[in-house]
């Protein structure tokens, strides 16, 4: 496994974390940095830590985003597993432009085949394509009206 896909991980492990224990995401964030120092542990990857900053700090955001693209299901009735794997998913869509969609996509699906329900690889991917789709096409009509205005 990559660094970076050590990384997603490890943010979806704290991110399961702490809405398991009904928690805010740097808490649990916070808790792991502490034991990871107090044990002489290297620090938590970079990239882990902004992947669970961003997803706690444009939750509502990202949440939109999933119920828009996740069809008939609604954030509570999805898995535990499954919904923390799209909000960091989402979140890596939505906020950090230089990661290849189709690396996202993949590895999101990777996570769900070997974490969740049998169902829930092909859910991951319908809805985070969709989220895909969206943010290019965003990202495209903004790109068309900055040049239009120039």
């Amino acid at each position: 496994m990559s660094a970076r896909g050590k990384a997603r991980k490890r943010a979806l492990d704290i991110i399961f974390e702490a809405e398991s224990k009904e928690v805010p995401f740097l808490m649990v964030l916070g808790e792991h940095a502490r034991r990871r120092a107090s044990d002489g542990d290297p620090e938590l990857n970079t990239y882990a830590v902004q992947l669970v900053n961003f997803v706690a700090s444009n939750q509502v955001q990202i949440d939109a985003e999933i119920q828009a693209n996740a069809e008939g299901w609604s954030l509570e009735r999805m898995p535990d597993v499954d919904r923390a794997i799209l909000r960091l998913s989402v979140a890596e869509l939505l906020f950090m432009p230089e990661t290849p969609h189709a690396v996202v996509v993949s590895q999101a699906v990777e996570l769900a085949q070997s974490l969740s329900t049998d169902d829930s690889s092909s859910f991951v991917h319908g809805v985070l394509g969709s989220v895909s789709r969206s943010v290019d096409s965003t990202s495209q009509s903004i790109t068309s009206s900055d040049l239009s205005a120039g």
